[in-house]
């Protein structure tokens, strides 16, 4: 994102009095509110084209092979403006692999999709061990299926419902006999 002379001068402005509050003027809290509704303008425009991109990505992925070097250069291009690559990007690189740009993005793709995934599971981990009470983690030590499970009796499987089992008559209802066609009428040559 670029900002325009004036705009800076505003910005500038605005960070000097978030650090040494003071009194504004008008004009300096008008200046502020046009530059946020700049600013959140652009942020949508960014989310637009980003939305058309991977649009376009994904019409390219599915017009596969024909679209090849229009689909590694598009993606390319969101690998390189943040996007994660998905399982349908992955599939779709491992179909096109002896491609030797194809195989190249594959390798990349993977890493990046791996390090996504890792970065996921470690946020999730955070969040719930942030909300999870302090439980000692030795009972999660044993695993099932170990001596321990050995020694317990095995709990029965839970019967399954009952269903009453129908006729042959409910499944296969009778076949209607077709109805022979009316005899021709006997013509009388005279």
């Amino acid at each position: 994102m670029a900002f325009s002379a004036d705009e800076l001068r505003v910005l500038r402005r605005a960070l000097a009095i978030a650090l040494h509050p003071a009194p504004l003027q008008d004009e300096d809290v008008q200046d502020c509110l046009r530059l946020a509704d700049t600013v959140d303008e652009a942020v949508r425009e960014a989310g637009r084209l980003r939305a058309f991109l991977l649009d376009d990505l994904a019409r390219y992925r599915e017009a596969l092979p024909g679209s090849l070097s229009g689909y590694v250069e598009l993606l390319r291009d969101a690998l390189a403006a943040g996007y994660d690559p998905g399982a349908d990007d992955l599939a779709a690189l491992r179909a096109l692999r002896r491609n030797p740009a194809a195989a190249e993005l594959l390798a990349r793709c993977q890493v990046l999709a791996e390090r996504s995934v890792r970065a996921r599971l470690a946020r999730v981990s955070q969040a719930t061990a942030s909300t999870a009470p302090s439980v000692s983690r030795a009972r999660l030590l044993a695993l099932p299926g170990g001596r321990a499970a050995a020694d317990e009796p095995k709990p029965k499987p839970p019967a399954p419902a009952e269903r009453p089992v129908p006729k042959p008559s409910e499944v296969f209802p009778p076949r209607r006999r077709p109805v022979p066609p009316p005899p021709p009428e006997e013509r009388v040559a005279g």
